[in-house]
């Protein structure tokens, strides 16, 4: 190898050490930069993401970085849990939980605030929700009572319901979810849950064997 190969390699092995990149001035103000990192933690988002994010809202001052600072100052104070149901809100009791418009008798068991909102959006059922906020996980060492499930027992008792619809994830721990809450409940309430099978719009040849599987058994006379 020549000496000038022999420093080549030495000088990209430098480069490339954590000494150096520990030693390399940041371009990004530490402000700017700290922001950039919180941002990077968001599902969805990576560190370049991130930074084109925050760089697009800096050009856009006025327009986005102000309002979004100031809405988020605002979330940060008001929003919290409902004490009902688990949904994210700005009040004690959430808006559903406070519509009295809404069916009674009839609660949805959802795993996340993500899926009561995906429910809300579909706008087509009009009773009571319940968060779990997760599932039973043996890995993740996920109990019961890590989960809202007592209070789902207390409130199928206390509020007089007659039908639990269980619209889990059809995902192993959303399935176990379901059967141990089918197990608690069996012989209170009517259990149901959310058919699975072939979404609107798609292709058998596209779908995987669980889903034409699932779509099969859950046929209906037509």
């Amino acid at each position: 190898m020549s000496q000038q190969g022999g420093r080549c390699n030495r000088l990209l092995f430098f480069c490339c050490s954590p000494s150096y990149r520990l030693h390399m001035s940041d371009p990004a103000p530490k402000d700017i930069d700290n922001l950039i990192e919180l941002l990077a933690k968001l599902p969805g988002l990576g560190p370049r993401s991130a930074r084109r994010a925050v760089l697009h809202m800096i050009r856009k001052r006025a327009l986005l970085l102000t309002p979004l600072a100031d809405q988020m100052q605002r979330v940060a104070e008001t929003a919290r849990e409902c004490l009902n149901c688990g949904n994210v809100g700005t009040a004690d009791i959430c808006n559903i939980c406070a519509d009295e418009k809404r069916g009674n008798g009839i609660l949805c068991v959802v795993e996340d605030v993500a899926d009561l909102w995906a429910m809300e959006r579909a706008a087509v059922f009009k009773g009571r929700y319940h968060v779990l906020g997760g599932t039973l996980s043996a890995l993740d060492a996920v109990g019961p009572e890590e989960l809202r499930i007592p209070q789902l027992l207390d409130r199928v008792t206390a509020e007089g319901i007659g039908e639990v619809i269980l619209a889990l994830n059809a995902t192993v721990d959303g399935q176990t979810t379901g059967h141990y809450i089918a197990d608690q409940l069996e012989g209170q309430v009517t259990l149901t849950s959310l058919a699975q099978g072939v979404p609107i719009g798609g292709e058998l040849d596209y779908l995987d064997e669980g889903t034409i599987s699932a779509a099969l058994n859950a046929r209906r006379q037509i």
